[in-house]
């Protein structure tokens, strides 16, 4: 047997490379999140220009120039003008029936009588007014819709009975009836409140709370006392809506002598002029008064406006991003140019080593100016620093300072301080004053959080 040769076989254990690969990454990865966590992140916000929506709703108190009409005799009285018409002097409003038979005659003629299309679409807008109006927490509502409705419809189909009014005559049904008929023009309003005879000088606090305010809704075939009121009558186009507020509002809108006012009711808008009250109390009151509108509001005591106020728009901010910081003012004749370049700094006083005196150029920024001053920032310079004016000589020692309200800009990675001009403001944002000569413009990045960061930071990505 031939003798077997055995060769000792050594396995190739080169590098794997694709785990070195997977150990480098691992290991960037690891340097990453840690350089991450141990930086400082300041979050930036984009600066554009936009608006802001203050709460302008208010509750008005509407006052009219309203004359109730009162019955002359006991009896039973059934209406013939709808709510809200406009009648005229002479026009038939209502009949008192001292003997209910007009009452019976309505009851057993009603059949057959049926609503036009005219009347049942009215009917109809009222039904989807109160649907969209409701309000859970003013509950009594309900009720004086309750009796609207049953009212408008009477008084529906007592107007078409009434056209055939000579058949009711040849029946005797009209012996102890008499018909009614309007003292004046206006517009025909069936409850009473007890608010008819308010001016602006009678306005109270207590006026507004409705859980204190009673409506007597007036109802057709309703017995009625001598005295008693029937109807009403709103006799102007003339009107006003009052509301109550505070008296920087109010002098906001005196200076406004007109404003635009959204009725929330049907979005409709008109222009009213301003007129101020204030009561002993203390209360401040705005009227506003029209001219016109007041059909879609005549049946309606309280009603919800909101007042439409010219607002210039500007460049919007968040209010976290505003930080108040104090600066050194100076004289502008103590700014020169000098140093290495041509930027605006100021000559500081310096004691050299044999004891005598110079000055050194140092450069700094102007945040603001006014008239005759330059606001400079404090990083460096200091408090008691003698600056020197160029041309006299004339000293003056660093003492004075001033605030200026401002963001900071973070366009070369840094925060850079820019004083900025509130023009309004609610609880989260403001809008500022755009394109002024130290501020900011459109599309700056501003620091969102201005307690996150120091003068001149380094703001890391």
């Amino acid at each position: 047997m031939a003798d077997k040769k055995i060769y000792d076989m050594k396995k190739n254990r080169g590098m794997n490379f694709g785990l070195v690969i997977f150990l480098v990454i691992l290991l960037y990865i690891v340097i990453a999140v840690v350089n991450y966590f141990s930086q400082k992140h300041i979050e930036s916000y984009q600066v554009l220009m936009g608006s802001l929506s203050t709460n302008n709703i208010y509750k008005g108190v509407a006052l009219r120039n309203e004359l109730i009409v009162r019955s002359d005799k006991a009896g039973y009285v059934n209406y013939f003008a709808r709510e809200s018409q406009r009648v005229g002097v002479g026009n038939l409003v209502y009949s008192l029936d001292e003997s209910n038979k007009l009452a019976s005659y309505f009851a057993n003629n009603t059949e057959g009588t049926s609503l036009t299309a005219k009347d049942l679409g009215e009917l109809k807008t009222d039904i989807l007014s109160f649907v969209n109006e409701f309000d859970p927490t003013h509950y009594a509502t309900v009720y004086d819709f309750k009796y609207s409705v049953e009212g408008t419809v009477l008084k529906l189909s007592n107007a078409n009975i009434l056209s055939d009014i000579e058949k009711i005559n040849s029946q005797g049904a009209l012996d102890l009836v008499t018909f009614n008929y309007a003292p004046s023009s206006g517009y025909v309003i069936y409850s009473t409140d007890g608010y008819e005879d308010l001016t602006l000088n009678d306005m109270t606090a207590e006026l507004y709370d409705y859980k204190n305010y009673s409506k007597n809704q007036l109802i057709s075939n309703e017995l009625v006392g001598e005295g008693d009121p029937v109807y009403k009558l709103s006799t102007s186009e003339d009107w006003s809506i009052v509301i109550k507020t505070d008296p920087e509002k109010a002098d906001e809108l005196v200076k406004e002598e007109y404003v635009k006012v959204k009725f929330l009711k049907n979005q409709d808008t008109s222009w009213g002029k301003v007129s101020v009250y204030n009561n002993a109390d203390g209360d401040t009151f705005v009227m506003l008064s029209f001219t016109n509108s007041m059909l879609s509001f005549c049946t309606d005591r309280f009603i919800d406006i909101e007042l439409i106020l010219q607002e210039d728009n500007g460049l919007k901010v968040p209010n976290s991003a505003i930080v108040n910081k104090e600066f050194f003012i100076i004289p502008k004749d103590y700014i020169t140019k000098g140093g290495n370049s041509n930027n605006s700094g100021v000559l500081r006083q310096i004691y050299l080593e044999d004891g005598s005196t110079s000055t050194e150029f140092v450069e700094t920024t102007i945040y603001n100016e006014t008239e005759d001053e330059y606001y400079l920032d404090d990083l460096s310079l200091r408090m008691g620093d003698i600056l020197v004016k160029t041309d006299s000589g004339s000293t003056l020692t660093l003492s004075k300072k001033g605030s200026l309200i401002g963001v900071y800009n973070i366009n070369k990675g840094y925060a850079d301080f820019k004083q900025i001009n509130i023009l309004y403001s609610n609880d989260e944002y403001s809008i500022i004053k755009p394109n002024t000569i130290y501020g900011l413009c459109t599309y700056d990045y501003i620091v969102l959080d201005a307690s996150s960061v120091n003068d001149d930071e380094l703001i890391y990505d």
